[in-house]
């Protein structure tokens, strides 16, 4: 086989690979639209939709608008159907609570990063590995520790209670151990030279903080924020038990009131989670170039 033939081959098996990969990404994408787009409460399991099977009507439930639908098929009586809590305002909840989460997380683990990573204390090495310890604990086994403080807490101060956003945004900025673990490592790349010069011109600790190292540290703190995110709008079983009414429902706790034991209702679902797509959509938009520019900038000349 000669080289050409040889590049040839090589090259057919990444476009395959590749294509491969977005297949496994988009087709389960599409089959989740179309179940959005089909009459009837009908499982994902289908790429097409006959012209005679479009409908809207799932779509006009999730964004809260009135819609007509044949109770008796002999008779065309016809009943008009109203969403009672509005899934807009899960989805606001969602923004709501995810955006609080991330920017908590980023200025407290961010904060506490930079004391790891530059300063040197007492039990300093102790406290990283007891952060560490704490990660490997899923949430859920704090469940009912979280809703026995939440509950304690709600007596005595009702806006960080049970069935408060307030309440669930504090338990996820509880988990901001691998984010501090993951900062500190990248501030520990930069030299420390840059803020030893910063100081020499007269900066304090705080201002080389601020107007030094944050900005080279753009590219982690997205990446941070993206992950911190996407786990706040899609996470269920902290939210599931903290918010008990449909006005404080998530996107991903408002969602599975659709999928009922003795009813499944596909359609609703579906468009209710392409509709939660549209927020990480435009957060990581947004924070793309700042990754980006990180990984093109190229490494600190000293």
């Amino acid at each position: 086989m000669s080289p050409q033939q040889k590049l040839n081959l090589r090259k057919a098996l990444a476009h395959a690979c590749l294509i491969c990969s977005v297949a496994i990404v988009l087709v389960p994408f599409l089959m989740v639209i179309v179940a959005s787009l089909r009459k009837g409460h009908f499982p994902p399991s289908t790429l097409w939709v006959r012209p005679d099977q479009l409908s809207l009507e799932h779509w006009k439930f999730v964004l809260g608008i009135p819609y007509q639908e044949i109770v008796n098929p002999a008779t065309g009586e016809l009943r008009t159907i109203h969403a009672g809590t509005p899934p807009l305002l899960w989805l606001w909840n969602s923004v709501l609570i995810s955006s609080c989460s991330a920017l908590g997380i980023i200025l407290l683990s961010g904060t506490a990063a930079y004391a790891f990573a530059r300063m040197r204390f007492k039990f300093r090495g102790q406290v990283l590995s007891a952060l560490l310890i704490l990660q490997m604990f899923p949430a859920v086994l704090s469940l009912v520790a979280y809703y026995v403080l939440l509950d304690y807490i709600g007596q005595h101060f009702r806006l960080l209670g049970l069935n408060t956003i307030p309440g669930l945004v504090a338990i996820y900025l509880a988990g901001i151990s691998i984010n501090i673990w993951m900062i500190k490592g990248y501030f520990e790349t930069i030299p420390v030279s840059m803020e030893e010069s910063a100081r020499i011109d007269g900066a304090s600790q705080f201002q080389t903080f601020l107007r030094v190292l944050l900005p080279m540290s753009a590219p982690i703190f997205a990446v941070v924020l993206i992950l911190s995110f996407i786990h706040a709008m899609s996470e269920y079983p902290v939210a599931s038990v903290v918010l008990q009414t449909s006005e404080t429902w998530t996107l991903a706790v408002g969602a599975n009131s659709f999928l009922y034991e003795q009813e499944k209702l596909w359609g609703r679902f579906a468009a209710l989670a392409v509709l939660g797509g549209v927020p990480i959509t435009v957060v990581f938009l947004l924070c793309q170039k700042f990754i980006i520019g990180g990984l093109t900038s190229g490494g600190v000349k000293e």
